[in-house]
């Protein structure tokens, strides 16, 4: 099995303005990854897995927001069609990014690893055949030339309730709280079983489990994408070193449901990010 747990300790606190330093830096040098990406037709897939509101769409947003739109692809597929059930790596081989291209994938084929076998969306014949079948397949990408990186963004029992009901009470984010995300809640230690399965079975040493605590998405943004970027190459790459925070700093400033806060201590902002659904 391999998991690589990303040391956060560099990054436990920032203000607002460090923030937007170190994100900016990080940005500049992804765009340059683009570049050498588009330059050399190399294919680059980035899959973000995670329990629900862990913030994988949003770690797409921060990755993708520079990015030259024609060279890079969000993938979110709905349902699955009856056929693509029972095809499922079919299903899953259309979205794998051409040449020149970055694919972002919010959830991916490991759904047949957690979430289908859980909630009875598979039969347990598919569930063993897809760990059976995965890391095969997996290794036949990377021979094919595409460049795969696993994300697994994880996060408290606690901070997870904390963000379901920020949602189901918000004007502007209740329609991202369906009633199977109401139901998977409630299987807190079954998920926990299924990803410690499938972090045993598909953490291979070609491709390892990243995994990435996001309690405090800023952090997981920011250590994900340093992460990629140094464990990848491109012309002019600069070594990110992790950037060196001051504590004493009392600046730092979140958004709740379109009202902004300033000036708050660290521990004011630590309270108000945690009903942020965009922290």
């Amino acid at each position: 099995m391999k998991i690589i747990n990303l040391d956060q300790t560099d990054y436990k606190k920032l203000d607002a303005k460090s923030y937007d330093l170190e994100k900016r830096r990080l940005r500049i040098e992804f765009l340059k990854l683009q570049e050498d990406v588009i330059k050399n037709n190399r294919r680059i897939c980035i899959v973000f897995e995670g329990r629900d509101t862990a913030g994988k769409s949003t770690a797409i947003r921060f990755f993708s927001e520079y990015l030259m739109p024609k060279h890079f692809n969000y993938i979110q597929l709905g349902i699955p069609t009856k056929w693509e059930s029972s095809h499922w790596f079919q299903r899953w081989k259309k979205v794998i990014p051409n040449s020149g291209q970055i694919s972002f994938l919010d959830r991916s084929w490991y759904t047949r690893a957690i979430t289908e076998p859980i909630m009875g969306y598979c039969t347990e014949n598919q569930y063993r055949a897809f760990m059976k079948k995965v890391n095969n397949w997996e290794e036949q990408l990377i021979s094919d030339g595409v460049e795969l990186t696993k994300f697994y963004f994880s996060l408290s029992k606690d901070q997870q309730k904390i963000r379901m009901k920020a949602r189901k009470n918000s004007e502007l984010k209740y329609w991202k709280l369906s009633k199977n995300d109401e139901k998977v809640i409630t299987k807190w230690n079954a998920f926990t079983l299924y990803k410690e399965q499938m972090f045993e079975k598909t953490g291979t040493e070609v491709s390892p489990w990243v995994s990435i605590n996001s309690n405090n998405k800023m952090i997981a943004r920011l250590t994900s994408l340093r992460y990629l970027l140094n464990k990848t190459e491109y012309h002019g790459k600069k070594i990110l070193k992790p950037a060196k925070w001051s504590k004493s700093l009392n600046n730092y400033s979140t958004s709740l449901e379109g009202v902004k806060f300033d000036n708050l201590s660290y521990e004011q902002f630590m309270i108000i990010s945690k009903y942020s659904d965009d922290i």
